[in-house]
């Protein structure tokens, strides 16, 4: 078991590493980075330089904060995971970790994790994402909630894109949770048809708790 320091900061998480910062993100299928090997608790993780064009250099201008590189789901599922924001510490571990929350099931599509959330009593797939500085729901559900004004945001392949927010109450097992949300515009939110998800959970639902992510055991415990 290791513990690294945690930062929010531009509302993305970054694992501060010996060589600087590193994006969490478990949104992304494959790691990048500045550097082309990563050791974590004695297991070497070979990375390319980039991925789907994007690179450590536009990476630290898309998100406003300097960083070395990108960690997803093909480092990050390895791992138990005590994701502590309000500590500014991230748990990892080989074995299996603990935590007394609510224990709800994961699906995955690429490494990715899936998660239901139910909205107004419809049930939706989304990612849970800690890439994503909101979350998303590609359905027209969206419109009847408050609004939270317009947000500029950027997706690998795809670039920089604007949405429309809005403040929606999620239902995760027993516990409601109002995030804001937005759309994913044209080709990028029909992509998530692939995996049969219909949005995207972001990291807020991470930033006034401590929560226990185990990809092993398909778990996901708030």
């Amino acid at each position: 078991m290791t513990t690294i320091p945690l930062i929010h900061r531009n509302a993305h998480l970054f694992l501060d590493l010996e060589d600087g910062l590193w994006l969490h993100d478990t949104g992304a299928p494959t790691s990048f980075g500045s550097r082309s090997c990563l050791d974590f608790l004695g297991r070497k993780f070979t990375i390319d330089d980039s991925y789907m064009g994007l690179d450590s250099e536009f990476l630290s201008a898309s998100v406003g904060v300097e960083c070395k590189g990108l960690l997803g789901a093909d480092v990050l599922s390895a791992f138990d995971q005590i994701i502590d924001l309000p500590g500014g510490r991230l748990i990892l571990s080989f074995d299996e970790l603990g935590h007394s929350g609510e224990r709800l099931e994961l699906d995955e599509f690429m490494g990715i994790p899936i998660i239901s959330v139910t909205v107004s009593g419809e049930a939706f797939r989304m990612f849970f994402d800690t890439g994503a500085q909101v979350s998303y729901l590609q359905d027209d559900l969206l419109n009847k909630f408050p609004n939270a004004g317009m947000l500029e945001d950027f997706y690998p392949g795809f670039g920089q894109f604007e949405t429309e927010t809005h403040m929606v109450p999620f239902a995760l097992g027993q516990a409601i949770h109002t995030l804001r949300c937005g759309q994913l515009p044209g080709l990028l939110g029909m992509s998530l048809i692939m995996a049969d998800v219909q949005g995207i959970l972001g990291n807020a639902i991470l930033e006034e708790r401590t929560v226990g992510y185990f990809p092993r055991r398909n778990m996901l415990s708030l």
